[in-house]
């Protein structure tokens, strides 16, 4: 017979036990499956509309999707799980798609995000005729807002949205979006500038004389042709966005801004970049913005890793297609990277849009 102070001391036992076990079972309960459904943006700078996709939450979701070379881990059209949740929008880098950081878009999904991503018109993988002109170097923020603003009002999603939780990540060009979206304004004349002493630069300088010579068919010189796309920045509206509260930006073009343009962003921003990028050097771009951001909430430099390591890691259809986006350097596992890509990512957004973790 089990006296009264054993079965109390047991009872102690199995509480403390609980207590210890708790927090990693609410972490396994709180990982869902995904569901994903494409979606028909509104363009404002263009006209017509912007595909793309919204990943969330779904307890019908399994399995994998596979959509041209991606391979998604989520399933389409599954039913959300109910209720407002936060939400992050992805923007893509310069010839990008709306499927390119698809993993990252599952992983916040999965745990409780609302993740859109879309596809910038005239700066994607199969029209980026819009390269150095203003309807992409002003106009990819305010599509951003648009992708936002048509989500908030749409009955489809509203009610599966927090509005007052709504984070921005990018890549490349993408973190040039995000940094606008959160307060940041470029100076676009000091490409000119930085073109003149690097000039064997194909990551940022190759289309110069392209745009010197359609600059020289309209009576400009580069110098004019600088202030006009300046001028320009709002012409499509406020490239700020205040109902965004956060950015993960990843290998921004940081050559676009000057201390005073970085010193204006007013929201939390986490910087990744790689110390070994060719496409965007980082001593002129990434390292040299870091020390001006007054809200760094948190940097990551990934060792050896080049420009094109924050794509999401190719399937093996990808990596026959692209091999020079999918290769990474010796010693770099871009699988790992996203691991930890992903976990900041998540605990940064967690954090900046004050969300309790499970």
């Amino acid at each position: 017979m089990v006296s009264v102070r054993n079965r109390s001391v047991g009872t102690w036992r199995w509480l403390a036990l609980m207590l210890l076990v708790l927090p990693s079972v609410l972490l396994a309960q709180a990982v869902t499956g995904v569901g994903f459904h494409a979606i028909a943006i509104p363009d404002p700078v263009n006209g017509g509309t912007m595909p793309g996709y919204v990943f969330y939450p779904s307890a019908g979701a399994k399995g994998v999707t596979a959509i041209g070379p991606y391979d998604i881990n989520a399933t389409r059209n599954a039913p959300p799980t109910a209720g407002a949740k936060p939400l992050v929008v992805i923007s893509h880098g310069h010839g990008g798609s709306d499927l390119g950081h698809h993993d990252l878009a599952t992983y916040l999904a999965s745990h409780g995000f609302v993740v859109a991503t879309l596809e910038h018109p005239k700066d994607n993988f199969h029209d980026a005729s819009g390269s150095s002109h203003a309807t992409v170097l002003a106009g990819r923020p305010i599509q951003v807002k648009a992708i936002i603003s048509t989500l908030l009002a749409d009955r489809q999603w509203k009610n599966l949205i927090d509005a007052n939780r709504i984070g921005v990540a990018g890549f490349s060009a993408g973190g040039y979006t995000g940094l606008l979206i959160v307060g940041a304004v470029p100076h676009f004349a000091r490409v000119i500038d930085y073109c003149q002493r690097y000039p064997k630069d194909e990551g940022t300088c190759r289309d110069v004389p392209e745009i010197e010579a359609e600059a020289r068919r309209q009576s400009m010189t580069l110098e004019q042709w600088a202030a006009r796309l300046q001028s320009s920045l709002t012409q499509w509206g406020n490239t700020n966005d205040p109902r965004v509260k956060a950015a993960f930006v990843m290998a921004p073009p940081g050559l676009l801004f000057d201390q005073t343009g970085i010193e204006k962003v007013d929201r939390p921003v986490f910087l990744y970049y790689g110390d070994a990028d060719r496409v965007l050097t980082p001593s002129e771009n990434g390292a040299r913005i870091r020390p001006w951001m007054k809200t760094l909430a948190g940097v990551k430099v990934v060792h050896n890793a080049g420009h094109w390591v924050f794509l999401a890691p190719c399937s093996a259809e990808m990596s026959k297609e692209n091999p020079d986006i999918c290769s990474d350097p010796p010693g770099v596992d871009r699988a790992k990277v996203h691991a930890q890509l992903d976990a900041d990512a998540l605990a940064f957004f967690r954090k900046t849009l004050h969300i309790a973790s499970p």
